[in-house]
């Protein structure tokens, strides 16, 4: 049985989805604003590397999942490299298919109860995708947060 399994690819796929539609939403020069850098106060990021952010968490659940590799994407996921909506969306293309080959993994139910090094301490698979989606979906919440403050149009239900 691959209940869980489904259930997890399908708010995988859904935020991928929702991170698409966002980034289309932003016009290039918006990509990487932020809104606030005062030394005071904690910055903020801007949309885009919060969507990085967000991706970065998936890839790098599904990439110590297939190749026990831990690292964290965002360190060579450079907004400069990723300057432009189109850009973007690719990488987010590739984040989709890492994900993908990593659901393929996956025969039974039975498959997330299985434990590995992640990276610090043996985790479950489930704890570990459910880990991956509260961070992927709390960046991507920050991301329209950001949007919001310079957009005059509301988001609509992406």
């Amino acid at each position: 049985m691959k209940k869980l399994i489904e259930t997890f690819e399908n708010q995988f796929s859904r935020l991928h989805n929702r991170s698409c539609d966002f980034i289309r939403m932003i016009p290039n020069e918006k990509l990487f604003w932020k809104p606030r850098e005062i030394k005071e106060t904690y910055g903020m990021f801007s949309c885009g590397e919060y969507i990085l952010r967000s991706a970065g968490a998936v890839e790098q659940t599904f990439g110590g999942i297939t190749t026990r590799l831990w690292d964290d994407p965002f360190e060579w996921t450079l907004p400069e490299e990723l300057s432009t909506v189109e850009k973007f969306t690719e990488y987010l293309a590739e984040v989709e298919e890492t994900r993908k080959k990593g659901f393929a993994f996956f025969n039974s139910d039975e498959d997330l109860l299985r434990e590995l090094p992640a990276p610090e301490k043996l985790k479950s698979i489930f704890e570990i995708l459910l880990d991956a989606l509260a961070r992927a979906e709390h960046f991507q919440g920050r991301a329209f947060a950001v949007y919001q403050m310079f957009s005059d149009k509301k988001l609509p239900r992406i």
